[in-house]
């Protein structure tokens, strides 16, 4: 008996009705995928996470014992607290050619496909195998790849591309930024406000440190974008979030704050935090203990996701090319799990359907239309696969 049928649509609905915001278990999705995947007998490999609440999947379709091309996705979506839905985010609607929901674009609509046309695969009895790949934490660490990747050469066979299927409106993407998120931590010495040489004030110390990420910001808008391609054209520093004190008239005790870089491929990912540690020896840390030895800066790195950087005429970049229809590479201003597996040396690229102006927001959505292009574009790679 073969197993459930779906078509991309259900097979959508299915995926959106389980709630997989990140900071949640997607257990119950990849039960259900390795459910399907069981009634169409297909070889699969589940790698739990540390905490053993999430997990990847890792399917092959055709020959087990070789490298084939990866369609990669990711369970995770990003939280709907505090938006304004017209209807459940976890109830697909379809609407004047929309199918609204959270994950719709971003990225359920890619997996989807890759699980609806398992029976489609199966019939066409690829020589090249395809492989599907569905992670967890994508939208807070890209991690969650990590161990499937550590597997490839190993007991599972290195693949011979991979096509990250973040939404680009199947435009073929061969460059993203990276990704490097710090939290730092100054500790100062509580004084009345009047005395403020019995003490150390972290919160001025705090507002020196940000001022130096805006000068070095600054300093990457002039040095900019030599390959001309991205948008904006230079490696972005950003202060997302800062607390401190607890008084007006007390000297601050603690402030924190959480920043990030964009960096360019190409950047050396120590440049920003090391000339932010270096500030902080040379001139912070010695104004904040002026009156005396109070206090100390800290920063820890939270996570580093690298870019993407482009190889032309890759494996990869040629089938997405031809698969697409597209006659030449874009960039993404976002990042993606992408960067990790080419940190792998596998030929990697990045294709979707759908737009990303549609992610993260209220009543998400990923057009009918889009969603039949990135059939049509399965189809062809399966008709590819099937060619050997």
């Amino acid at each position: 008996m073969p197993g459930a049928r779906y078509t991309p649509l259900e097979m959508l609905a299915r995926l959106v009705s389980f709630d997989t915001e990140s900071a949640k278990p997607n257990l119950p999705l990849i039960d259900f995928v390795e459910d399907y995947l069981k009634g169409w007998g297909v070889a699969y490999v589940r790698d739990q996470s540390p905490a053993g609440d999430k997990a990847a999947i890792y399917a092959t379709i055709g020959a087990a014992d070789r490298g084939g091309v990866v369609l990669s996705g990711h369970t995770d979506v990003v939280p709907v607290t505090g938006q304004s839905w017209t209807s459940d985010p976890f109830t697909l609607r379809v609407e004047d050619g929309r199918a609204h929901g959270r994950g719709a674009v971003d990225m359920k609509g890619f997996d989807a496909l890759a699980l609806a046309l398992v029976p489609d695969f199966l019939a066409m009895d690829v020589k090249t195998p395809i492989h599907i790949l569905l992670s967890y934490d994508e939208e807070t660490t890209c991690l969650g790849v990590m161990d499937t990747i550590a597997r490839f050469g190993r007991d599972l066979p290195a693949p011979r591309a991979v096509i990250v299927g973040e939404p680009t409106r199947l435009e073929v993407v061969d460059a993203h930024k990276s990704i490097g998120t710090f939290f730092t931590t100054v500790h100062g010495f509580e004084a009345h406000s009047s005395k403020p040489a019995l003490g150390a004030n972290a919160v001025m110390t705090a507002a020196e440190l940000v001022a130096e990420l805006n000068r070095i910001a600054e300093e990457m808008v002039v040095r900019g974008d030599p390959s001309g391609r991205f948008d904006p054209p230079y490696t972005t520093v950003h202060v997302g979030t800062i607390a401190g004190g607890t008084a007006r008239n007390i000297l601050p005790k603690l402030c924190t704050f959480h920043w990030e870089f964009r960096g360019l491929p190409g950047l050396d990912p120590q440049e920003i935090p090391d000339r932010l540690a270096r500030f902080a020896d040379e001139v912070a840390l010695p104004r904040l203990n002026r009156f005396g030895p109070f206090g100390r800066i800290e920063t820890a790195l939270e996570v580093f996701v690298p870019g993407l950087a482009p190889e032309p005429g890759s494996e990869a970049e040629k089938l997405a090319l031809r698969l697409a229809g597209r006659n030449g590479t874009a960039t993404v201003p976002f990042a993606t799990e992408a960067g990790r597996f080419q940190a792998a040396d596998i030929p990697t690229i990045v294709c979707g359907p759908g737009s990303i102006d549609q992610a993260h927001q209220p009543d998400e959505y990923i057009t009918l239309d889009d969603l039949a292009a990135g059939e049509a574009f399965m189809r062809r790679l399966a008709e590819h696969c099937a060619r050997g």
